[in-house]
């Protein structure tokens, strides 16, 4: 494994082992998130089995507004919460767009998506065709890693690059909203309350 800072060279760096299948590990405004290239099934395959987590679906961050778009449907309530709230931490439960790999899918309809607000995560998403895996850099049921030692702490060797940004400003992992059915529910708290959701829609 090696460790790049989140300069230039770095994240070109990292972006070009995600391309060629490899597995990271970088920053995020909300906590250290561990990622791959959604295209490639043995990539996934790996990042599953290092979080030794149940076979449920991956969420994936863009560089982009219009990355997103591309990926998923965007309905009014989305895109009234995209415009106010990304980049920044809200992943939004969408329906799938794209025929998106099964392998990510893990055969659902939909798919988790967000901007983050961390200009460190738009920058290697967008050196990494505009979207890579996003998921939280610890195993299963562990805490989720704050700073770039948490998280080596306990993924130690088994990713390919690790991006060290310092400790992130969150303290949580985002919010997720899932806007697929007929009705919108948080599915997970974080940084992005309901409070906050309201007012963005009703602003």
């Amino acid at each position: 494994m090696k460790i790049v800072k989140t300069d230039k060279k770095g994240l070109e760096y990292a972006s070009k082992i995600i391309r060629d299948g490899g597995v990271a590990i970088y920053p995020t405004e909300t906590v250290y998130g561990l990622g791959c290239a959604p295209s490639d099934p043995d990539a996934t395959k790996r990042i599953l089995q290092i979080k030794e987590r149940a076979d449920n679906p991956l969420p994936l961050i863009c560089s982009s507004i219009e990355v997103a778009r591309k990926i998923v449907e965007f309905n009014v309530t989305a895109e009234k919460l995209a415009e106010k709230l990304w980049p920044g931490p809200l992943m939004l439960i969408l329906p799938k767009k794209m025929d998106y790999p099964i392998w990510v899918t893990r055969g659902k309809k939909t798919l988790g998506i967000r901007v983050p607000g961390s200009e460190t995560a738009r920058k290697l998403a967008g050196l990494s065709a505009g979207v890579i895996v996003s998921t939280s850099a610890n195993k299963s049921g562990e805490e989720t890693p704050r700073t770039a030692k948490e998280a080596m702490d306990q993924l130690g060797e088994e990713v390919d690059v690790f991006v060290d940004g310092g400790p992130t400003r969150g303290q949580l992992p985002s919010t997720i909203l899932d806007l697929s059915g007929s009705e919108m529910w948080i599915t997970r708290s974080g940084p992005i309350s309901g409070k906050m959701i309201k007012e963005a829609l009703q602003g």
